[in-house]
Protein backbone atom coordinates (compact mmCIF):
# COMPACT_ATOMS: atom_id res chain seq x y z
CA UNK A 1 0.00 0.00 0.00
CA UNK A 2 1.46 3.13 -1.48
CA UNK A 3 1.78 6.28 1.52
CA UNK A 4 0.04 9.41 0.57
CA UNK A 5 1.02 12.68 1.67
CA UNK A 6 -1.03 13.91 4.34
CA UNK A 7 -2.08 10.21 5.12
CA UNK A 8 -1.77 8.87 8.78
CA UNK A 9 1.54 7.66 9.45
CA UNK A 10 0.78 3.92 10.52
CA UNK A 11 3.53 1.01 11.75
CA UNK A 12 3.52 -2.01 9.60
CA UNK A 13 4.95 -3.90 12.25
CA UNK A 14 4.94 -3.90 15.75
CA UNK A 15 8.17 -6.55 16.56
CA UNK A 16 10.55 -3.94 16.12
CA UNK A 17 11.26 -0.73 17.07
CA UNK A 18 13.44 -0.01 14.21
CA UNK A 19 11.83 2.20 11.52
CA UNK A 20 13.12 1.80 7.88
CA UNK A 21 11.60 4.72 5.55
CA UNK A 22 11.36 2.58 2.11
CA UNK A 23 11.55 5.51 -0.74
CA UNK A 24 10.80 4.40 -4.33
CA UNK A 25 8.61 5.04 -7.21
CA UNK A 26 7.57 2.03 -7.61
CA UNK A 27 4.90 0.21 -6.13
CA UNK A 28 6.05 -3.14 -6.37
CA UNK A 29 9.59 -2.51 -5.05
CA UNK A 30 8.17 -0.69 -1.84
CA UNK A 31 5.87 -3.64 -1.02
CA UNK A 32 9.04 -6.46 -1.89
CA UNK A 33 11.29 -4.52 0.62
CA UNK A 34 8.69 -4.40 2.70
CA UNK A 35 8.37 -8.30 3.27
CA UNK A 36 12.05 -8.49 3.19
CA UNK A 37 12.47 -6.27 5.80
CA UNK A 38 9.44 -8.18 8.67
CA UNK A 39 9.91 -7.39 12.09
CA UNK A 40 10.87 -3.78 11.24
CA UNK A 41 8.54 -0.95 11.56
CA UNK A 42 7.77 0.07 7.65
CA UNK A 43 6.96 3.63 6.09
CA UNK A 44 7.03 4.06 2.32
CA UNK A 45 6.81 7.30 0.19
CA UNK A 46 7.20 8.00 -3.99
CA UNK A 47 9.61 10.31 -3.82
CA UNK A 48 12.10 12.71 -2.20
CA UNK A 49 9.65 15.32 -1.36
CA UNK A 50 7.48 12.85 0.21
CA UNK A 51 10.23 11.58 1.89
CA UNK A 52 11.16 14.72 3.69
CA UNK A 53 7.36 15.30 4.36
CA UNK A 54 7.53 12.03 6.62
CA UNK A 55 10.82 12.92 8.20
CA UNK A 56 9.71 16.03 9.29
CA UNK A 57 6.94 14.59 11.28
CA UNK A 58 8.77 11.30 12.64
CA UNK A 59 12.21 10.16 13.24
CA UNK A 60 13.31 6.99 10.93
CA UNK A 61 16.25 5.17 11.73
CA UNK A 62 17.27 4.36 8.31
CA UNK A 63 15.79 5.60 4.75
CA UNK A 64 16.39 2.69 1.96
CA UNK A 65 16.27 5.05 -1.21
CA UNK A 66 16.44 4.32 -4.93
CA UNK A 67 17.88 6.71 -6.82
CA UNK A 68 16.36 7.28 -10.01
CA UNK A 69 13.01 9.09 -9.44
CA UNK A 70 10.55 11.87 -10.05
CA UNK A 71 10.88 15.57 -8.58
CA UNK A 72 13.29 14.98 -5.95
CA UNK A 73 15.46 11.81 -6.83
CA UNK A 74 17.52 9.76 -4.50
CA UNK A 75 21.24 11.35 -4.41
CA UNK A 76 19.47 15.06 -3.67
CA UNK A 77 17.63 13.27 -1.10
CA UNK A 78 20.63 11.94 0.50
CA UNK A 79 22.36 15.41 0.25
CA UNK A 80 19.34 17.12 1.88
CA UNK A 81 18.90 14.24 4.68
CA UNK A 82 22.60 14.96 5.77
CA UNK A 83 22.86 18.49 5.45
CA UNK A 84 20.39 18.20 8.35
CA UNK A 85 21.04 15.27 10.16
CA UNK A 86 24.21 14.29 9.25
CA UNK A 87 24.27 10.85 11.54
CA UNK A 88 20.85 10.09 10.07
CA UNK A 89 21.21 6.07 8.03
CA UNK A 90 21.03 6.48 4.22
CA UNK A 91 21.35 3.03 2.26
CA UNK A 92 21.09 3.75 -1.51
CA UNK A 93 19.39 1.39 -3.96
CA UNK A 94 20.13 1.56 -7.70
CA UNK A 95 20.25 -0.18 -10.97
CA UNK A 96 22.79 2.59 -12.59
CA UNK A 97 25.66 0.84 -10.33
CA UNK A 98 28.24 3.52 -12.26
CA UNK A 99 31.15 4.94 -10.93
CA UNK A 100 29.90 8.31 -11.13
CA UNK A 101 26.74 7.59 -8.88
CA UNK A 102 28.52 5.90 -6.56
CA UNK A 103 31.16 8.42 -6.14
CA UNK A 104 28.22 11.12 -5.87
CA UNK A 105 26.75 9.15 -2.91
CA UNK A 106 30.17 8.76 -1.26
CA UNK A 107 30.80 12.39 -1.05
CA UNK A 108 27.46 12.67 0.29
CA UNK A 109 28.10 10.24 2.97
CA UNK A 110 25.86 7.36 1.68
CA UNK A 111 25.98 4.42 4.53
CA UNK A 112 26.02 1.81 2.24
CA UNK A 113 25.03 0.59 -1.37
CA UNK A 114 21.71 -2.44 -2.60
CA UNK A 115 22.14 -3.03 -6.04
CA UNK A 116 18.76 -3.87 -8.23
CA UNK A 117 17.72 -5.92 -8.76
CA UNK A 118 17.34 -6.84 -5.22
CA UNK A 119 18.99 -9.65 -3.99
CA UNK A 120 16.48 -10.82 -0.68
CA UNK A 121 19.49 -11.63 1.66
CA UNK A 122 21.50 -8.65 0.85
CA UNK A 123 18.93 -6.16 1.33
CA UNK A 124 18.13 -7.59 5.25
CA UNK A 125 22.19 -8.18 5.52
CA UNK A 126 22.65 -4.60 4.75
CA UNK A 127 19.88 -2.99 6.80
CA UNK A 128 21.26 -5.22 9.86
CA UNK A 129 24.86 -4.34 9.46
CA UNK A 130 24.20 -0.11 8.73
CA UNK A 131 21.67 -0.50 12.07
CA UNK A 132 24.30 -2.29 14.01
CA UNK A 133 27.01 0.49 12.63
CA UNK A 134 24.28 3.07 13.39
CA UNK A 135 23.84 1.83 17.29
CA UNK A 136 27.90 1.81 17.33
CA UNK A 137 27.94 5.64 16.30
CA UNK A 138 25.35 6.77 18.73
CA UNK A 139 27.08 4.91 21.36
CA UNK A 140 30.09 6.68 20.78
CA UNK A 141 28.26 9.93 20.48
CA UNK A 142 26.55 9.55 24.00
CA UNK A 143 29.85 8.80 25.44
CA UNK A 144 31.75 11.45 23.72
CA UNK A 145 28.60 14.10 24.93
CA UNK A 146 28.77 11.89 28.46
CA UNK A 147 32.50 13.37 29.02
CA UNK A 148 32.12 16.90 27.32
CA UNK A 149 29.53 17.64 29.88
CA UNK A 150 31.26 15.96 32.77
CA UNK A 151 34.34 18.61 31.90
CA UNK A 152 31.77 21.38 31.36
CA UNK A 153 29.96 20.71 34.34
CA UNK A 154 33.08 20.31 36.72
CA UNK A 155 34.43 23.66 35.51
CA UNK A 156 31.07 25.33 36.22
CA UNK A 157 31.38 23.44 39.93
CA UNK A 158 34.60 24.79 40.45
CA UNK A 159 34.10 28.53 39.71
CA UNK A 160 30.27 28.76 40.54
CA UNK A 161 31.58 27.13 44.32
CA UNK A 162 34.63 29.46 44.77
CA UNK A 163 32.73 32.49 45.70
CA UNK A 164 31.20 31.05 49.20
CA UNK A 165 34.12 29.36 49.95
CA UNK A 166 36.33 31.76 49.94
CA UNK A 167 34.24 34.15 51.89
CA UNK A 168 33.49 31.34 54.56
CA UNK A 169 37.05 30.92 54.18
CA UNK A 170 38.16 34.81 54.47
CA UNK A 171 35.77 35.00 57.50
CA UNK A 172 36.36 32.23 59.52
CA UNK A 173 40.37 33.12 59.34
CA UNK A 174 39.44 36.53 60.33
CA UNK A 175 38.24 35.28 63.62
CA UNK A 176 40.80 32.78 64.47
CA UNK A 177 43.13 35.33 64.40
CA UNK A 178 40.85 37.62 66.75
CA UNK A 179 39.70 40.43 64.18
CA UNK A 180 36.59 42.02 64.45
CA UNK A 181 34.63 43.06 67.73
CA UNK A 182 30.99 40.63 67.91
CA UNK A 183 29.59 43.64 69.12
CA UNK A 184 30.26 45.73 66.17
CA UNK A 185 27.18 46.71 63.89
CA UNK A 186 29.63 46.06 60.62
CA UNK A 187 31.00 42.30 62.66
CA UNK A 188 26.95 41.19 62.48
CA UNK A 189 26.49 42.38 59.00
CA UNK A 190 29.38 40.59 57.42
CA UNK A 191 28.05 37.70 59.76
CA UNK A 192 24.76 37.73 57.82
CA UNK A 193 26.19 37.63 54.75
CA UNK A 194 28.58 34.45 55.71
CA UNK A 195 25.28 32.68 57.14
CA UNK A 196 23.63 33.57 53.47
CA UNK A 197 26.75 32.25 51.47
CA UNK A 198 26.71 29.24 54.10
CA UNK A 199 22.91 28.45 53.04
CA UNK A 200 23.65 28.96 49.01
CA UNK A 201 27.04 26.66 49.77
CA UNK A 202 24.42 24.22 51.06
CA UNK A 203 21.88 25.30 48.22
CA UNK A 204 24.55 24.55 45.06
CA UNK A 205 25.03 20.78 46.85
CA UNK A 206 22.03 19.64 46.75
CA UNK A 207 21.81 21.16 42.92
CA UNK A 208 25.01 18.83 42.92
CA UNK A 209 23.52 15.93 43.94
CA UNK A 210 20.12 16.48 42.41
CA UNK A 211 21.69 17.38 38.74
CA UNK A 212 24.17 13.91 39.20
CA UNK A 213 20.80 11.76 40.11
CA UNK A 214 18.66 13.07 36.86
CA UNK A 215 21.05 14.48 34.22
CA UNK A 216 23.83 12.60 34.22
CA UNK A 217 22.01 9.37 33.56
CA UNK A 218 21.42 10.07 29.96
CA UNK A 219 19.29 7.66 27.97
CA UNK A 220 15.71 7.13 26.76
CA UNK A 221 12.90 8.11 29.44
CA UNK A 222 12.15 5.24 32.03
CA UNK A 223 8.05 5.64 31.03
CA UNK A 224 5.60 4.38 33.72
CA UNK A 225 1.50 5.40 33.89
CA UNK A 226 1.26 8.70 35.97
CA UNK A 227 -1.30 11.41 36.69
CA UNK A 228 0.12 14.61 35.79
CA UNK A 229 -2.01 17.00 37.44
CA UNK A 230 -0.73 15.03 41.15
CA UNK A 231 2.23 15.07 40.16
CA UNK A 232 2.23 18.88 39.45
CA UNK A 233 1.00 19.58 42.43
CA UNK A 234 3.15 17.54 44.21
CA UNK A 235 6.04 19.93 42.78
CA UNK A 236 3.72 23.05 43.26
CA UNK A 237 3.91 21.86 46.64
CA UNK A 238 7.45 21.65 47.24
CA UNK A 239 8.24 25.26 45.93
CA UNK A 240 6.34 26.88 48.13
CA UNK A 241 8.83 27.52 51.04
CA UNK A 242 11.28 28.34 48.52
CA UNK A 243 8.87 31.38 47.44
CA UNK A 244 7.80 31.96 50.69
CA UNK A 245 11.38 33.09 51.35
CA UNK A 246 11.33 35.57 48.30
CA UNK A 247 7.99 36.91 49.41
CA UNK A 248 6.74 35.46 46.10
CA UNK A 249 2.90 34.19 45.96
CA UNK A 250 2.50 31.03 44.37
CA UNK A 251 -1.00 29.87 42.48
CA UNK A 252 -2.73 26.85 40.77
CA UNK A 253 -5.66 26.65 38.77
CA UNK A 254 -5.51 23.10 37.69
CA UNK A 255 -9.13 22.13 37.16
CA UNK A 256 -11.02 19.01 35.95
CA UNK A 257 -9.56 15.98 34.93
CA UNK A 258 -6.73 15.29 33.71
CA UNK A 259 -5.76 11.58 32.09
CA UNK A 260 -2.75 9.63 33.13
CA UNK A 261 -0.26 9.13 31.27
CA UNK A 262 3.10 7.56 30.05
CA UNK A 263 5.93 9.90 31.57
CA UNK A 264 9.51 9.67 33.71
CA UNK A 265 8.48 11.25 36.23
CA UNK A 266 11.53 11.95 37.50
CA UNK A 267 12.24 13.58 34.31
CA UNK A 268 9.05 15.83 34.27
CA UNK A 269 9.26 16.57 38.04
CA UNK A 270 12.53 18.25 37.03
CA UNK A 271 11.35 19.75 33.99
CA UNK A 272 8.20 21.50 35.96
CA UNK A 273 10.33 22.60 39.13
CA UNK A 274 12.86 23.88 36.65
CA UNK A 275 10.64 25.74 35.36
CA UNK A 276 8.77 27.44 38.74
CA UNK A 277 12.02 27.94 40.17
CA UNK A 278 13.30 29.87 37.69
CA UNK A 279 10.04 31.76 37.50
CA UNK A 280 10.09 32.86 41.39
CA UNK A 281 13.85 33.45 41.19
CA UNK A 282 12.73 36.25 38.95
CA UNK A 283 9.87 37.32 40.02
CA UNK A 284 10.33 40.47 42.60
CA UNK A 285 8.85 40.57 45.95
CA UNK A 286 4.97 40.59 45.79
CA UNK A 287 4.87 39.01 42.65
CA UNK A 288 2.71 35.95 41.60
CA UNK A 289 3.62 32.90 39.69
CA UNK A 290 0.66 30.78 38.35
CA UNK A 291 0.59 27.52 37.29
CA UNK A 292 -2.71 26.19 35.18
CA UNK A 293 -3.35 23.72 32.87
CA UNK A 294 -5.06 22.61 29.44
CA UNK A 295 -6.24 19.20 28.17
CA UNK A 296 -7.33 18.56 24.51
CA UNK A 297 -7.67 15.26 22.38
CA UNK A 298 -4.04 15.24 21.62
CA UNK A 299 -1.99 17.00 24.16
CA UNK A 300 -1.90 18.21 27.85
CA UNK A 301 -0.27 21.89 28.72
CA UNK A 302 1.35 23.29 32.20
CA UNK A 303 1.23 26.68 31.81
CA UNK A 304 3.78 28.56 34.19
CA UNK A 305 3.25 32.60 34.36
CA UNK A 306 4.98 34.75 36.29
CA UNK A 307 4.81 38.72 37.01
CA UNK A 308 8.67 38.83 37.24
CA UNK A 309 10.78 41.14 34.74
CA UNK A 310 10.51 39.24 31.98
CA UNK A 311 13.45 38.76 29.24
CA UNK A 312 15.10 41.28 26.87
CA UNK A 313 14.78 39.99 23.38
CA UNK A 314 18.42 39.68 22.99
CA UNK A 315 18.53 36.79 25.79
CA UNK A 316 15.66 35.22 24.24
CA UNK A 317 17.39 32.99 21.67
CA UNK A 318 19.87 31.72 23.97
CA UNK A 319 17.78 30.65 27.07
CA UNK A 320 17.52 26.83 26.69
CA UNK A 321 21.33 27.00 26.03
CA UNK A 322 23.56 24.93 28.08
CA UNK A 323 25.01 26.84 30.92
CA UNK A 324 23.46 29.90 29.91
CA UNK A 325 22.04 32.32 33.02
CA UNK A 326 20.08 35.16 32.08
CA UNK A 327 22.11 38.24 34.54
CA UNK A 328 19.63 41.14 33.95
CA UNK A 329 22.06 43.24 37.02
CA UNK A 330 25.28 42.43 35.11
CA UNK A 331 27.28 40.86 38.19
CA UNK A 332 28.36 37.85 36.72
CA UNK A 333 26.95 36.20 39.62
CA UNK A 334 23.54 34.59 38.96
CA UNK A 335 23.41 31.78 41.37
CA UNK A 336 22.95 28.24 40.04
CA UNK A 337 24.32 26.39 37.57
CA UNK A 338 22.09 27.43 34.18
CA UNK A 339 21.16 23.78 33.14
CA UNK A 340 17.71 23.94 34.66
CA UNK A 341 15.88 25.01 31.33
CA UNK A 342 18.56 23.42 29.07
CA UNK A 343 17.37 19.87 30.09
CA UNK A 344 13.74 20.92 31.05
CA UNK A 345 13.74 21.34 26.91
CA UNK A 346 15.72 17.95 26.58
CA UNK A 347 13.19 16.11 28.53
CA UNK A 348 9.90 17.25 27.65
CA UNK A 349 11.54 16.47 23.79
CA UNK A 350 12.46 12.76 25.18
CA UNK A 351 8.74 12.71 25.52
CA UNK A 352 7.61 14.02 22.15
CA UNK A 353 6.32 16.81 23.59
CA UNK A 354 7.81 20.92 23.26
CA UNK A 355 8.36 23.83 25.33
CA UNK A 356 6.86 27.48 24.41
CA UNK A 357 8.19 30.32 26.06
CA UNK A 358 7.26 34.02 25.45
CA UNK A 359 8.43 37.01 27.28
CA UNK A 360 8.53 40.73 27.06
CA UNK A 361 10.87 43.38 29.35
CA UNK A 362 8.46 44.57 32.52
CA UNK A 363 5.59 42.13 31.75
CA UNK A 364 6.76 38.59 32.97
CA UNK A 365 7.18 35.35 31.40
CA UNK A 366 4.74 32.45 30.12
CA UNK A 367 6.32 29.43 29.86
CA UNK A 368 3.89 26.07 28.48
CA UNK A 369 4.83 22.97 28.66
CA UNK A 370 3.27 20.71 25.89
CA UNK A 371 3.27 16.99 26.26
CA UNK A 372 0.87 14.16 23.75
CA UNK A 373 -1.09 11.91 25.29
CA UNK A 374 0.24 8.70 23.36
Amino acid sequence: MQLEIGEELRPRQETNDRCILIVDDETVIRDICTRILKGYRILQAADGDEALAILARQPVDVILTDVMMPRMNGLELLHTVKEKEPNQAVVIMTGYADKETILRALKADADDFISKPINLLELRTTIDRVLEKKKLREELLHLKRSDRLKSDFLGLISHKLKTPVTAISLFIQNLARGIGDPDDPAFQSTLSLILEESDYLEYLIQDLLYYSEVILQEGPPHLSTTSLKELAEAVLISVRDFAAGRGVTVTSSLQGEYPSMKLDRQRIDFALKSVLENAIKFTPEGGVVSLSGEVSVDSVQLVIKDTGKGILPADLPKIFEKFYQVDPGHTGQVRGFGLGLFYTREFIQSHGGRIQLESQPGQGTTVTLILPRQ
